[in-house]
C-alpha cells in the first residue's frame, strides 16, 4: 500500500479526535463560563442584599437618631446648641448603634444624656459616670452637677429611668466591670484630666471598661500643633498628639478623625483660655459680639478603637 494511502486514514482519525476535543473543550468552556457568570451574580446578589441590609439598619438607626434630637424634652438653650456641637454627626461618627451598652464620662448636667438615654432606653444601656459624691474636698462644681443630672433624670421617668448613674473615684478612674461597654464617649473633659495629673489613667480605665472592638468616642477643645503642656493646660486647648498619645499609651488604636467639630474661626488665642467662648463667656461686655461671631471652639473628634484580639 502507498504510505500516503496509509497515512491517510490515520490523520482522518487524527482530525475528527482533535475536532471531537475542541468541541468538548469549547463546550466546558462555555460551561465553565455560564458557572462563573452565575456565580458571580450571586456574589453580586449578595453584595447588594448586604448592601441593602446596612443601609436599612443605617437610615433605621439616624432615623431613631433624629426622632431622639426633635424630642421635646431636650432643653431649648441646650438644642441651640446643636450648631456648634453636631450631635447627629458626631454620634454617628462615632458608630452608635441603639443596642449598645454606652457609658458616658462626666455628662456634666446631662446636655447629652438628654439625647444618649432615650436613644438607647429600649435596646441599650445608658451609663453616666460620674464623680463619688461621697468623697469630699472635690470642686464644688462637681456637687452641684451631680445634682442637677440626678435631678433631671428623677424627673423624667419616661426617658430616662432606665439610665444609669455610676460613681468614680477621679483620682483613681474605674468605669465598670472589664469587657462590658461597647462605647465610652467623652465630650470636653480630658483637658481637665491633664491638668489633674492623671489623664493616663483614664485612658487605661477606659481601655479596660471596654469590650475588645469597643469604640471610645472623644471630643475637646483642640490646641494648635507644638502648643506645650503649660499652655494647653492654662487655655484648656489640648493638642491632637497629646491625646492620641495618651490613646496608643493605654492600647487603642486611631481608628478615624472628623472635623465635624472643627471651628476655623477659632484662633484658640484669648484671654481666658476656651472660657473665653461661649458658652462660658468669660470676656468683658464690649466684647460679646466679638467672641459670639466666633461661636463655641474648635474641637478634635477622635473615634478609638480597642483591639479585637
Amino acid at each position: 500500500m502507498d504510505r500516503k494511502l496509509a497515512v491517510r486514514p490515520l490523520v482522518a482519525c487524527l482530525v475528527l479526535s482533535l475536532v471531537a476535543g475542541c468541541a468538548t473543550s469549547t463546550q466546558d468552556t462555555a460551561e465553565m463560563a455560564n458557572a462563573s457568570a452565575a456565580a458571580s451574580a450571586s456574589a453580586e446578589d449578595g453584595a447588594a442584599s448586604a448592601s441593602a441590609s446596612s443601609s436599612m439598619v443605617s437610615n433605621a438607626t439616624g432615623a431613631a437618631l433624629d426622632e431622639v434630637l426633635a424630642g421635646s424634652w431636650r432643653t431649648p438653650k441646650w438644642v441651640a446648641r446643636d450648631q456648634y456641637r453636631h450631635p447627629k454627626e458626631t454620634l454617628s461618627f462615632f458608630l452608635l448603634k441603639p443596642d449598645q451598652t454606652v457609658v458616658e464620662i462626666t455628662p456634666g448636667g446631662g446636655w447629652y444624656t438628654e439625647i444618649l438615654a432615650p436613644y438607647l432606653r429600649e435596646n441599650g444601656h445608658y451609663v453616666a459616670a460620674v464623680w463619688d459624691d461621697k468623697i469630699t474636698g472635690q470642686p464644688g462644681y462637681r456637687y452641684d452637677l451631680n445634682k442637677q443630672l440626678r435631678a433631671k433624670i428623677a424627673a423624667d421617668a419616661a426617658h430616662y429611668d432606665k439610665a444609669e448613674v455610676r460613681i468614680f473615684d477621679a483620682k483613681k478612674p474605674d468605669f465598670g466591670a472589664p469587657n462590658s461597654a461597647d462605647v465610652v464617649l467623652t465630650f470636653r473633659n480630658a483637658h481637665n484630666w491633664v491638668e489633674d495629673g492623671n489623664a493616663e489613667d483614664y485612658f487605661h480605665a477606659f481601655f479596660a471598661v471596654l469590650k475588645p472592638g469597643g469604640t471610645l468616642g472623644f471630643v475637646d477643645h483642640r490646641a494648635k500643633p507644638g502648643t506645650d503642656l503649660q499652655a494647653q493646660i492654662k487655655s484648656g486647648y489640648l493638642t491632637e498628639e497629646l491625646v492620641k498619645k495618651y490613646a496608643a499609651d493605654a492600647g487603642f488604636v486611631l481608628d478615624g478623625e472628623s472635623e465635624v467639630n472643627a471651628n476655623p474661626k477659632d484662633t484658640t488665642d484669648h484671654p481666658n483660655g476656651v472660657w473665653t467662648l461661649p458658652p462660658s463667656n468669660q470676656h468683658e461686655k464690649a466684647d460679646d459680639a466679638k467672641y459670639q461671631a466666633i461661636g463655641e471652639s474648635d474641637r478634635m473628634t477622635l473615634r478609638f478603637k480597642k483591639p479585637a484580639g
